[in-house]
């Protein structure tokens, strides 16, 4: 399983690359905050909806859950490279490390927090 740190992600959204971000929390969670640019992917509608939502088998996907506690996004990466899935990372993390270090999450295009330190 292919992992990514949170400054990694960090200079990935801040550059503005080329990837998808996926949080693998329950709908509810991800319109609460979620990280700059996730789309959502519950783990119940994953094989259901990933050919949708994720249409190109070979794009840099990175998943996240609430924290390391959390399984939902190594499950989902798991998942994503069974069904055939090239280039899936997870930010094993989650969300909590991301808010912990005081970076911006966004709920209902809305900013929350980043602190200037």
């Amino acid at each position: 399983m292919k992992t990514i740190s949170r400054d990694e992600l960090k200079q990935k959204i801040d550059r503005k690359d080329d990837f998808l971000l996926v949080e693998t929390l329950s709908a509810t969670v991800y319109h609460h905050s979620h990280l700059p640019g996730a789309i959502n992917l519950p783990p119940e509608k994953l094989k259901d909806s990933a050919s949708q939502i994720l249409p190109d088998k070979n794009a840099e996907i990175v998943v996240y859950c609430a924290n390391p506690a959390c399984q939902a996004s190594e499950n989902a990466a798991r998942e994503l490279t069974a069904l055939g899935y090239t280039n899936v990372r997870d930010y094993a993390e989650g969300k909590q490390d991301w808010i912990d270090a005081g970076l911006t999450v966004e709920t209902d295009d809305k900013h929350i927090g980043e602190n200037s330190n």
